[in-house]
């Protein structure tokens, strides 16, 4: 098969897509859509020597002759694009994350089965060296069944929130309630058990002066407690403390591994650390290793941000549209795995932090259950089943504070076209 011909939505995020496809032999970047002209006017320098065709319209753009579109738009609508651009015959790369309602998820889901077409999401931190590694340790059963589970995503945005909400008031990151954006701590120990999450308990950070006085409405981080189909238990943590931290943590029936800590010396998300017995009770004989894994494509993957995590879902993506029956990708119901224990922790949150149980969607009994459920922060969405963005009401915030935000959004844009190219460019790496 020749090239696998992609169209890329979101000309910011969307940099480290359309840079893999400037750089595979297996795929090919044909069409960008975003609705910035200065986002497409970047990229249009970015493949000044590529044939592409650029939309500011997204029905327009996916009815270019192509074979995939990659998602890279916001993080809340998703799963609208997806949808439609799988009923228009297109294999769909989704970023995060894949829904935003329980009733978008229905019908993801059964897009998804209707067209038999690939959907891949683009959770790439399951595919940074460490966290992969421990995806193949735990199918060798290094450390047996899976019992516990820490993992952690802390990213303090404080000083970059006016680059990554271009200073808009109704920006989804200011509108999302706490535990929303969950999947890039619990994706991959969601990844590397293949367990399912059957409920979970929900905790939500306060409120304080970082996050308002950026415009943000939602608890500082949040917490979910969530129990799998065997019994084990995760605990999540991911937002916007002051210190940043990713890491992760898994107890077995015979053995722990982790990845390094965001510190010095520590390797972070390349190195693993791995202590393990032969056999459960084989307490006399302990293994102990540590070292940093290889996927084996380094220099494939070498530039491409998160890790080279960024390649990696690309690779995989691509290949499994070829045919590739050794290429890893998450599908739509591991996807829901990953995302609705942070949908529902929040209604764990508002129920006063009670355990509530997470829908199977691979049940078609289950989802009429959910079928109209629009319950979201998004206004334009919800209707009447509208949710604060915090459980003790969304805040009023000054409007001082967003035009504070916008003045730095467009001062940065102004410090000269060439800078705010390199930036728009740039944010192909920030999450």
């Amino acid at each position: 098969m020749s090239k696998i011909r992609i169209g890329v939505l979101g000309g910011y995020r969307g940099t480290s897509m359309i840079n893999y496809c400037k750089r595979a032999d297996n795929a090919e970047v044909v069409a960008i859509c975003d609705k910035s002209e200065d986002a497409l006017e970047a990229q249009r320098e970015n493949a000044k020597d590529c044939d592409i065709a650029f939309y500011r319209d997204f029905d327009d753009f996916i009815r270019h002759d192509m074979d995939a579109v990659v998602l890279a738009n916001y993080a809340n609508e998703h799963a609208p694009f997806a949808v439609k651009a799988l009923k228009r015959g297109l294999h769909v790369f989704s970023e995060v994350l894949p829904v935003q309602t329980l009733k978008e998820a229905v019908e993801l889901t059964e897009t998804v089965e209707q067209t038999g077409l690939v959907y891949a999401y683009g959770e790439n931190y399951c595919y940074m060296p460490a966290p992969y590694e421990m995806r193949k340790l735990y199918k060798q059963g290094k450390i047996g069944n899976f019992e516990y589970g820490e993992c952690e995503y802390i990213h303090n945005c404080e000083s970059i929130w006016h680059s990554i909400t271009y200073g808009e008031r109704d920006h989804w990151r200011n509108n999302v309630f706490a535990t929303f954006y969950c999947t890039h701590s619990l994706g991959p120990i969601i990844h590397a058990t293949s367990l399912r999450p059957v409920s979970v308990v929900g905790f939500e950070g306060t409120q304080n002066e970082r996050r308002l006085r950026t415009g943000s409405k939602s608890g500082a981080f949040g917490i979910e407690m969530v129990t799998l189909e065997n019994g084990g238990i995760i605990k999540s943590v991911h937002g916007d403390l002051y210190k940043n931290s990713i890491w992760y943590s898994m107890y077995g029936s015979k053995g722990r591994m982790e990845c390094g800590r965001e510190v010095p010396d520590s390797g972070h998300i390349f190195k693993i650390y791995v202590d393990y017995d032969e056999f459960s009770g084989d307490y006399g004989n302990p293994k102990h290793t540590d070292y940093f894994p290889k996927h084996g494509m380094e220099d494939r993957a070498e530039g491409f941000g998160h890790g080279g995590s960024d390649f990696y879902t690309m690779w995989n993506f691509v290949e499994k549209i070829k045919g590739n029956p050794d290429a890893d990708t998450i599908d739509v119901y591991e996807a829901l795995d990953m995302a609705l224990p942070g949908i529902f922790a929040y209604r764990s949150v508002l129920a006063g932090n009670k355990s509530v149980d997470i829908p199977d969607l691979r049940d078609k009994r289950e989802r009429e259950k959910w079928r109209d459920d629009v319950a979201c922060t998004d206004p334009k969405i919800a209707g009447d089943m509208l949710m604060p963005t915090f459980s003790k009401g969304t805040p009023e915030i000054d409007d001082s504070v967003y035009e504070h935000m916008k003045d730095l959004w467009d001062r940065e844009r102004a410090a000269s076209e060439n800078t705010y190219r390199a930036a728009a460019l740039n944010q192909g790496s920030k999450k």
